[in-house]
């Protein structure tokens, strides 16, 4: 819901360091690689109770998301970066849930699951549709250009970062906050359903 509105406040900015990074030789892969490895150590971190040194991370891991589109703009983009990059992303988003769980299992691991479910339907609704939106031609770059059609929703980009960093800064409401997430993502995968509903219908 928020994509649209942060597009147009960090485009600019990231667009800048990405042309920089192009003279410098560095690719739209490489940043996703990078921005993977930060989701790995963010991982690891909230796992050990280290919550400040996870949010660290995963700052770098969503600037390292920004970028690598940025690059790929200033550059060229490629069918292999824009899987990377949204594979990556919905791997990275699980991580941190999944790290919560292990964390504390008693408290946690119940809402954690939750809201890998919720994940799946926010998931398979975004890429499905924009599996479909291709063979029908359709196209939006109200999220900033993309390599894939990005149908939007309650639970988006930023929304998920925020409650991602939410979890990091108050790890005892995680169970609350997960819960609240996973009904915003069920909402979000309601509402994309519906609209693929009405846009599809009829379509062969």
């Amino acid at each position: 819901m928020l994509d649209p509105l942060m597009r147009k406040t960090i485009d600019p900015p990231l667009n800048w360091v990405g042309e920089k990074l192009v003279i410098l030789g560095v690719t739209p892969i490489q940043v996703t690689l990078f921005g993977f490895i930060c989701a790995a150590f963010s991982f690891a971190a909230i796992w050990s109770s280290a919550f400040a040194l996870g949010l660290m991370f995963l700052v770098f891991n969503r600037l390292a998301d920004g970028l690598d589109g940025a690059v790929a703009r200033a550059s060229n983009a490629t069918d292999l970066g824009g899987f990377l990059d949204i594979t990556l992303d919905f791997i990275s988003y699980s991580a941190v849930v999944l790290a919560f769980a292990l964390y504390n299992p008693a408290q946690n691991a119940v809402m954690a699951a939750v809201l890998l479910f919720a994940f799946m339907g926010t998931a398979s609704s975004f890429l499905t549709f924009a599996i479909f939106a291709e063979k029908h031609g359709l196209s939006t770059e109200a999220r900033g250009r993309k390599s894939l059609y990005y149908l939007g929703g309650l639970a988006e980009g930023t929304e998920t970062f925020l409650f991602l960093a939410a979890f990091c800064l108050f790890p005892a409401l995680f169970p609350y906050l997960a819960a609240f997430f996973a009904l915003i993502c069920f909402i979000t995968t309601t509402s994309r359903i519906l609209i693929a509903v009405s846009v599809l219908k009829g379509k062969s």
